[in-house]
């Protein structure tokens, strides 16, 4: 008894302790954030702030990073919404039909998701300036919906394999066509497998920040790393408004994944159990 006690004691200590070591530097920003600028130079530093809004105000007006933001939003949701469309008649495809060396096509889905991203990089921008693709939102896109296609069809599939076939030959047993069936019938029981995917494929491209910061160098069109990481002065770094910009380009996926944690869970566990 003693024995469990001690080694339930342990594991609490130890999932305390990762998980302050991971939100310590986000909470440091969030005081960051609220500090006064006399704050900020103090020395020493002050640890409590005093509740000033001014390095927000200055972050979302003075360095438009609302125009950041609604540039982040529309790469993030175009990518997510090819990349799903793509993704799931590919998935589907890979679960159900009897292909000769599958798995190794799985994985090299795999290996094309883990290619460094500088070995890329220059054909990348060779093609979308043949194309007209820099400075443009959907040159950004499209490599974004290559990055991230790999992993949505390895859980997506993953997903579908594990679905009854069965209900797929009774739809066709009433006459559905195997479009009808995928729409009607699979795709409702798919859905957690669906959503992790497009949660995954968003905060990629949100927080994506080599091709943006390759592709676009309009400022009007930067996302919001980009925007961020160029904040920066000649002589001067403004920590007060790139911590009140960071603790706003990371709340949405924060509030994201809180909200939706059960169907992210569901949806990773479920292929990892079941495949």
């Amino acid at each position: 008894m003693t024995k469990s006690l001690t080694e339930r004691l342990l594991l609490i200590v130890g999932i305390v302790s990762a998980v302050f070591g991971s939100l310590l530097p986000f909470l440091w920003f969030v005081l960051t954030s609220l500090k006064s600028q006399i704050q900020v130079e103090a020395i020493p530093p002050t640890w409590w702030p005093d509740g000033s809004l001014e390095f927000y105000y200055s972050a979302l007006i003075d360095h438009q990073l609302v125009d950041y933001i609604v540039n982040s939003v529309i790469v993030a949701s175009a990518t997510t919404i090819i990349a799903l469309l793509i993704a799931t008649p590919a998935a589907y495809a890979l679960a159900r039909i009897r292909l000769a060396g599958k798995v190794w096509v799985l994985g090299g889905l795999l290996c094309v998701a883990m290619f460094p991203q500088i070995v890329i990089a220059g054909p990348v921008w060779q093609i979308l300036e043949r194309i007209g693709g820099l400075n443009t939102h959907w040159g950004l896109v499209l490599p974004y919906v290559t990055l991230t296609l790999p992993l949505s069809v390895w859980i997506l599939a993953t997903f579908f394999k594990e679905l009854p076939l069965e209900l797929e030959e009774a739809a066709r047993i009433d006459g559905c066509t195997t479009w009808q069936a995928l729409y009607k019938v699979m795709l409702p029981l798919a859905s957690p497998g669906i959503f992790t995917a497009a949660i995954l494929t968003f905060i990629y491209a949100w927080n994506e920040f080599f091709f943006a910061l390759l592709i676009l160098t309009d400022p009007a069109k930067q996302t919001l790393p980009v925007g961020i990481a160029l904040f920066q002065g000649e002589f001067t770094m403004p920590w007060g408004e790139i911590a009140a910009a960071s603790v706003v380009a990371t709340l949405p996926l924060i509030i994201l994944v809180l909200l939706f944690q059960r169907g992210i869970i569901s949806g990773l566990s479920s292929g990892a159990v079941k495949g």
